[in-house]
């Protein structure tokens, strides 16, 4: 039976890893099927501190792991399948053919970005193309960008955006926003931001060193084609929570983000925590979910203690 299960390995399932092994709980991690979480894809990180030259993605968190596993917590290479309380009070992790058994359970499993589908889009992450403009915008300093959206998330970015890029294009599909007017009318008549109505993106165009350059437009009404150059394509449609495993043990909202109390990151179960991108659709940043990583891994603790 163990102590703490740790179901995902990004900076939230880390940091809870660090915490809970330095109180002897002695975590087994299990990785999922993206060890080390979204940052594992981005290149360097400016914005965590402590790293005032930044740090690469990958490098930061192969640092968190590190730290997690020096204090006593275990990782194991699995993707869990279901989470199910026991009528004795424990949880059943299941993960193939395999169930582990706990007495608490934080998950960390993170939020996926939406992407388009384009082929060879994932090998693009990180060498121009992004679903966070606060991590990556001020990488673009001087040079066209594009957003493709039409919501309030869309709206945000690109006028986050208008801060470094020169030029910001915010392609829509329809020929107007369903943003909230407030957001619209922000973006709309900010002078560095230009629309492009009833367009989609059908193909990424790469320089010879693999980097973006430009995309491809088709119109969706009349079916021509346009190449616009940017350097970077910032993907603002939206994410996918990684929280369909866990059933009817947590509430979630209409997008899938699991529900925590009011100021922690306690469920509506007994004993199950949720931390980061999982449940927190308004910052998703690397050090907020760091943060919730902290506050599930003491609140398991003192669970625990409370039981004992």
């Amino acid at each position: 039976m163990e102590n703490v299960i740790i179901i995902g390995t990004g900076c939230a399932g880390y940091t809870a890893a660090i915490y809970s092994a330095r109180a002897n709980l002695e975590p087994l991690m299990l990785t999922g099927t993206q060890p080390g979480g979204q940052l594992t894809t981005t290149t360097e990180v400016e914005n965590f501190p402590g790293f005032p030259e930044g740090i690469m993605g990958p490098e930061l968190m192969t640092n968190m792991q590190q730290q997690a596993e020096k204090f006593g917590a275990r990782i194991e290479f699995a993707n869990v399948d279901a989470v199910v309380k026991t009528e004795a009070g424990h949880f059943e992790v299941k993960t193939g053919d395999k169930t582990l058994e706990s007495k608490t359970v934080i998950i960390a499993t993170g939020a996926a970005p939406r992407h388009l589908g384009i082929e060879g889009e994932k090998e693009l992450i990180g060498h121009g193309l992004t679903s966070c403009a606060t991590c990556d915008g001020a990488f673009y300093r001087d040079v066209p960008v594009c957003v493709i959206g039409g919501g309030d998330s869309a709206c945000e970015e690109a006028d986050f955006l208008t801060r470094f890029a020169s030029k910001v294009y915010l392609i829509h599909r329809r020929d107007e926003l369903r943003a909230s007017k407030i957001m619209a009318d922000r973006a709309l008549a900010n002078e560095k931001i230009e629309p492009v109505w009833n367009s989609v993106v059908t193909d990424y165009l790469t320089d010879d060193e693999g980097e973006m350059r430009a995309v491809t437009l088709k119109n969706t009404e009349d079916d021509s084609e346009s190449e616009l150059e940017v350097k970077c394509v910032f993907v603002a449609i939206g994410h996918i929570p990684n929280s369909g495993f866990v059933g009817d043990l947590v509430d979630t909202d209409d997008n899938g983000y699991i529900i925590q109390k009011p100021g922690r990151t306690a469920t509506k179960t007994p004993g199950l925590f949720a931390a980061g991108d999982v449940a927190d659709h308004y910052y998703r940043q690397a050090i907020t979910a760091a943060g919730q990583g902290c506050a599930a891994a003491l609140e398991a603790e003192r669970l625990l203690a409370e039981s004992d």
